[in-house]
């Protein structure tokens, strides 16, 4: 018969006061009932665990005169290693073992040339990068499916404060080690860690070495990838974060089916239901999100939303705040039917929305110019002031890729000449035959790509 997790907890207070003194050891019986042991869960979750190290070719610097083959011979300073190596360990969950996919941190993998796989077995294994999402910080990999095991996937929406929970990974290079605790809170976020937040918060230790290892309850079920840790005096405080399995999950199936995950666009601003806002509008509510902003001919529009309006529920799911519904937003596909209810005028309504597209009046780079092939490029906006051509969604390993464009820039100059329309890139690359460089705005920073 299994024991529940209170139960056992009693036993071990039960078997730590019968043990009459510290020094004297837990029995291995109580009153003829054995201690409970996290041993077989341990046993079949621990396999579906790997370490995960890669290699990252980093430029090194060097003064420009190093790079004068005259000065170097007159001096007679041999050739150098322009490049150095730099290595990082992380941890990762076998999540699909007849497919081969592997869950992990995006910044475990960030920028490897070489990811390496070990299992518990001792096998190494070198993983293709399916894709990853620096937004939720979340990266797929595969490996050869062959004698896997795969861990287990738990509703993580079903977990509550005081649940008891187990990580494992790989800190400091001690692979395979595991520390218990309890959920110390749920739906944390403004951390500044990820741009999509809703961590599982818990006192298990998570040191350097266990990003991108599973979080586990007592059936032996990922309920969250561990990303993160609170440490303000550089160790562990008991204070870390990890990433509920269902966004963790959600994010994985679009970047296998996609290699990049979609974000669709609604068209709402929205801010928190604070209780001053709360009786500004005259309703007894602590939970939802208040909309302040409509974008015109925008899904929201569409869907009849206004300004004033107290989002409570998005498809069934109850709205705790603003951060709470644009993570929940931001895990929708494009084409994803959304029905939320809403207050309005002190009665509850329902209304049904599409997530939008954000890319659609956007043209495939290739169409503009061979060079810029892979990347979805828009017509100029002028958001923030500064008049730009929007860069959508970029297709790693593609000339715009490795051009060096990323979803979200801007691009205010081609080939050092200013960009008013796609035809004017078309026309720039045209005359000069080569893409030499871009000016563009990457968020606040203003960024040369040129051309190696």
């Amino acid at each position: 018969m299994r024991l529940s997790s209170s139960i056992a907890l009693s036993w071990i207070l039960l078997a730590v006061l019968a043990s009459g003194s510290a020094g004297a050891g837990l029995p291995v019986v109580v009153d003829d009932q054995p201690l409970p042991s996290l041993a077989p869960m341990l046993e079949r979750a621990v396999p579906a665990v790997v370490n995960i190290s890669t290699v990252t070719r980093i430029e090194a610097a060097e003064h420009p005169l190093m790079r004068d083959p005259f000065f170097r011979r007159f001096f007679d300073i041999p050739p150098q290693q322009q490049r150095r190596e730099g290595n990082s360990l992380g941890s990762g969950i076998i999540v699909d073992a007849q497919r081969g996919l592997v869950l992990t941190n995006q910044h475990v993998i960030a920028k490897a040339t070489e990811i390496r796989v070990t299992l518990h077995d001792g096998r190494s294994l070198i993983a293709d990068l399916v894709g990853a999402d620096p937004e939720t910080d979340i990266a797929v990999l595969r490996i050869p499916s062959q004698d896997l095991i795969a861990l287990p996937v738990a509703n993580s929406d079903t977990v509550k404060v005081g649940d008891f929970v187990v990580a494992i990974g790989n800190p400091f290079g001690l692979s395979q080690t595991v520390t218990s605790g309890i959920v110390s809170g749920l739906g944390r976020s403004g951390l500044g860690i990820e741009g999509y937040e809703s961590f599982i918060q818990t006192d298990a230790s998570i040191n350097p070495g266990n990003s991108g290892g599973p979080l586990v309850n007592l059936s032996g079920e990922l309920v969250g990838v561990n990303t993160a840790i609170l440490a303000p005096g550089g160790g562990n405080v008991g204070i870390g974060f990890a990433i509920p399995a269902n966004m963790a999950w959600a994010i994985m199936e679009q970047l296998v089916d996609h290699g990049t995950v979609r974000r669709g666009l609604f068209g709402v601003t929205i801010q928190d239901l604070t209780p001053e806002l709360a009786g500004a509008l005259g309703i007894d509510l602590r939970d939802g999100a208040v909309v302040n902003g409509v974008e015109p001919e925008s899904a929201a529009a569409a869907a009849g939303l206004r300004e004033g309006d107290v989002i409570l529920t998005i498809n069934g799911a109850a709205v705790k705040g603003a951060a709470d519904l644009r993570n929940r937003f931001g895990l929708l596909r494009v084409g994803a039917a959304v029905q939320l209810d809403i207050l309005r005028g002190g009665k509850v309504r329902r209304v049904d929305g599409t997530i939008a597209d954000p890319y659609r009046d956007f043209v495939e780079g290739r169409r503009v110019a061979p060079s810029l092939a892979g990347a979805l490029l828009g017509e100029l906006d002028r958001r923030g002031g500064v008049p730009a051509l929007p860069v959508g969604t970029v297709e790693p390993g593609t000339a715009a890729w490795n051009a060096g464009l990323r979803e979200g820039d801007r691009i205010l100059q081609v080939n050092g000449q200013r960009v008013a329309s796609l035809r004017d890139v078309a026309r720039v690359l045209e005359q000069s035959g080569l893409l030499l460089s871009l000016r563009i705005q990457r968020g606040d920073d203003l960024l040369i790509l040129a051309r190696r």
